[in-house]
């Protein structure tokens, strides 16, 4: 063996540092990702302002949003600062146990989502909320 060798757990022999294995995205990372995009729209921040808050860039932004690339447990907690919420508001968890995204984080995670949410929240008479979401919704009916 050479001295840049070593044995894995099989016994095989590894050349170099360290075997890579293959990058997988993983479920919690498309989640997590989901979460802190939705808590930025609602916040009607830009990728760039949140990078430039946390200290990355926005290309590394979109990154984690997407859940391509995943967060160390300080740049979690970093990102859930700036967003003005607890770390485990990232993750999508009931009763201590995990049971996947809460629906309402897919539908803020789309893009003006939020914006509309909160434009609807500005309507004061509830007849033009409810022409508003009957226009929604016929719009929405063409596509279905």
């Amino acid at each position: 063996m050479t001295k840049n060798a070593r044995l894995d757990i099989d016994g095989d022999v590894v050349r170099g540092a360290h075997r890579h294995m293959p990058k997988r995205i993983e479920r919690v990372d498309i989640l997590v990702g989901q979460r802190v995009r939705a808590y930025r729209l609602a916040r009607q921040m830009s990728q760039s302002a949140l990078a430039e808050k946390v200290g990355v860039s926005f290309q590394q932004i979109q990154k984690y949003e997407k859940g391509t690339n995943r967060m160390g447990s300080g740049r979690l907690d970093r990102i859930a600062s700036v967003l003005g919420v607890g770390i485990t508001a990232l993750f999508a968890e009931r009763d201590g146990a995990r049971s996947g995204a809460d629906p309402v984080d897919g539908l803020l995670a789309q893009p003006h989502a939020a914006r509309l949410l909160k434009a609807f929240c500005d309507i004061t008479e509830a007849e033009l909320r409810v022409a508003l979401v009957k226009l929604a919704e016929s719009l929405g009916e063409g596509r279905n």
